[in-house]
């Protein structure tokens, strides 16, 4: 018996790729002329080395395509042939955890223990006055169930689309008022439920962050969604994040709720610092009454809180009903900061540069938490 590449080729005209509905030789997968190795002593075996080039490591069909392929070359060539198949990618693979995004400086989580208390809108225009303030920066609404960011920016409708770079199919990311933003809300529809299992919304998460072209950037901001759950331990699982910001209402049982905030970041497993506490909803001011304030939640309980957990208070923001408007409107407070809550947001910005370039001097950088 003799057996010679064209015999292989043969046999893999056999085998139907499912993404193509080809067969692997017309889709263009035999990635080069499949070696042919004759025995070299008596009661030795034909080998055939045979290589595959799918469109990418995470190709649902390679397991089965290239059990497949060998099945096609023992039924149409011989069964005793030793087949080794071999797999390339068309696209590279997505880099390892830890080094998913090397060109960005820091990573901040804004959290809250409850919903409710204005985490997202806090983070939205926590972004644009960190863009304002000259920074690149990038926003992700890891809220896979409740993503909020694409009304908020005004962009429901925009689709974000593939970008090739080096050698990777990456999601380019919406930039508007100077900030990259990514949201599961540009892939599904805004009025039909989510209904995933954790592990799905986790996997979806995960290529937001990894399979996206974010680029150089100083602040990568985290909007995540609101308690503690499957997706905080995704965030800490994946990224180094340099330091968390918690936000919270003046009222009693919001703090109460931003205490397990800051327990979870605190954790010895987790020990990401605390760059301080938002307290939104501060007071409440009438438009037509500007120097008045309605302390309508309690007064400084996020303060007192920053004091007894030793952790600085980066703001207090006041209600105002141009802040309820203008995150309907898609145009967040902090594009105007000659008013008083843009004003705030831009003190913000500055505040948390300045707790995150002390915590970077002070402290060795975050580890990622370890999967378990």
């Amino acid at each position: 018996m003799t057996i010679y590449p064209q015999l292989i080729i043969d046999a893999l005209s056999k085998v139907t790729y499912p993404g193509t509905k080809k067969n692997l030789v017309e889709s263009g997968m035999v990635a080069d002329t499949p070696s042919v190795a004759a025995p070299s002593s008596e009661g030795e075996n034909w080998k055939v080395r045979v290589v595959l080039e799918f469109p990418r490591d995470t190709d649902p069909f390679l397991k089965s395509t290239i059990k497949a392929a060998e099945a096609a070359i023992h039924y149409h060539v011989s069964k005793d042939v030793e087949v080794t198949i071999e797999t390339e990618f068309k696209s590279k693979p997505r880099p390892e955890v830890g080094k998913m995004l090397p060109k960005v400086k820091n990573v901040i989580a804004v959290s809250s223990g409850k919903g409710g208390v204005g985490k997202s809108t806090v983070s939205a225009n926590l972004a644009i006055a960190l863009a304002r303030l000259g920074y690149k920066v990038g926003l992700l609404d890891t809220d896979i169930f409740g993503p909020s960011m694409p009304k908020m920016f005004d962009v429901e409708d925009a689709r974000p689309y593939a970008v090739h770079v080096d050698g990777r199919d990456l999601i380019e990311p919406i930039e508007k008022y100077g900030v990259k933003l990514l949201s599961i809300g540009f892939f599904v529809s805004p009025e039909t439920a989510t209904l995933w299992r954790g592990g799905m919304a986790s996997n979806a998460l995960k290529q937001l962050i990894a399979d996206a072209n974010w680029g150089e950037l100083d602040y990568f901001i985290l909007d995540t969604p609101p308690g503690t759950s499957d997706i905080h331990l995704t965030l800490l699982q994946t990224l180094a994040i340099t330091g968390a910001v918690i936000v919270s209402t003046p009222q009693s049982v919001a703090l109460a709720d931003a205490r397990k905030g800051i327990d979870m970041y605190r954790n010895e497993k987790v020990n990401v610092p605390i760059l301080g506490l938002v307290e939104n909803m501060s007071w409440f001011t009438p438009a037509e009454l500007p120097e008045n304030k309605y302390y309508i939640f309690g007064k400084d309980g996020a303060k007192h809180l920053a004091e007894e957990m030793n952790v600085p208070l980066l703001a207090q923001i006041p209600i105002v009903q141009s802040i309820c408007e203008s995150g309907d409107s898609g145009k967040p407070a902090a594009l105007n900061s000659e008013t008083m809550t843009g004003l705030a947001f831009i003190n913000l910005a500055q505040a948390v540069v300045t707790v995150t370039n002390r915590r970077n001097r002070e402290q060795a950088p975050t580890q990622i938490v370890g999967v378990k």
